[in-house]
């Protein structure tokens, strides 16, 4: 736990940064630049992996990629430490994911925009394929309709081309590679998610994650928690999902690396009670990817790994 003195000097350290200092003391704004004129690789700073992955396989060579938050790191509940704060001050370009997702973020990536260019890149996605609460909030998890992150990937090239014109080419043809693959991806998740009865194709998770791989897969989706972790998983919500497992007859919930597993073990013990046996049928990656140097720690290695999960265990 961060102790009062450390988060004093992560606030210290963000106004500095954000404002600059002339050499009389006074505040100064920074210009953001437009285009890259420094020694390569470009210094790229992105919030998540999945993000990070985006500007390796698009950026190539021309970058080096530093991602703030690394494996099992829940982004709703994340914070920028002074760590985070000199990271975003030496990077060139700044990508993140966008949608809210790095709430706790906002403002300082907002204001990190007008320094360097700072781009959110799945905010490009169509609007109307945002899934979005009753409440009005924007459902962040796109990474899970792989067709959705192809798109982010454009944001992601756009953002590059339009910071380093000189390899644009580049670029564009490594995002081309990559959407490619990307392509292949989409219909191996469709294909292995249709060799499950539809019946059985009924994903329980810690958190409401999953919705854009329910649309994208045919899969029925339910999560304890809301679309963000800072919501709160009641009692109620917890019978309702016991009554869900013991009428559909579940066998299959999933707990997620970066999410407690406090509340699907309620949900084991609620259904037990009930004299209806569920077990966890795999560990998945929601919020975070897995360890780098790992084929976890790729997206696509991220994404492969779910689907296997997910059908081996409702198969």
């Amino acid at each position: 736990m961060r102790t009062y003195s450390s988060c004093l000097l992560a606030a210290l350290a963000v106004s500095a940064v954000i404002a600059g200092c002339d050499s009389s003391g006074a505040t100064t704004q920074v210009a953001a630049p437009k285009q890259f004129s420094g020694k390569y690789p470009i210094q790229v700073v992105c919030t998540t992996g999945m993000v990070a992955d985006l500007a390796k396989n698009i950026g190539g060579e021309h970058v080096a990629v530093t991602a703030l938050m690394g494996a099992g790191v829940d982004p709703h509940l994340y914070t920028a430490s002074p760590a985070d704060v000199s990271q975003l001050s030496k990077a060139d370009i700044i990508l993140y994911s966008g949608l809210h997702l790095e709430g706790k973020l906002a403002e300082l990536l907002g204001r990190m925009g007008q320094r360097k260019p700072t781009t959110a890149v799945a905010e490009k996605i169509p609007h109307e394929k945002i899934i979005s609460d009753p409440g009005g909030a924007h459902d962040p998890h796109v990474w899970f309709d792989v067709s959705l992150w192809s798109v982010a990937a454009e944001s992601a090239a756009d953002a590059l081309v339009a910071f380093d014109p000189p390899h644009a080419e580049t670029y564009r043809a490594n995002l081309k590679a990559y959407q490619a693959r990307l392509a292949e991806l989409h219909a191996y998740a469709g294909e292995q998610m249709r060799s499950v009865p539809k019946e059985q194709r009924v994903l329980v998770t810690a958190h409401d994650a999953f919705h854009y791989f329910g649309n994208a897969y045919e899969s029925e989706v339910r999560g304890i928690q809301g679309i963000s972790t800072t919501s709160e998983a009641g009692v109620r919500r917890i019978r309702e999902l016991v009554d869900f497992l013991a009428l559909r007859k579940i066998k299959a919930v999933f707990v997620e690396t970066s999410v407690s597993d406090q509340n699907i073990r309620s949900l084991l013990e609620g259904a037990a009670a009930r004299g209806h046996t569920v077990v966890i049928g795999g560990r998945l990656f929601s919020d975070a990817m897995g360890d780098e140097g790992t084929p976890d720690g790729t997206y696509e290695g991220m994404v492969r790994h779910n689907v296997d999960t997910i059908v081996k265990a409702l198969k």
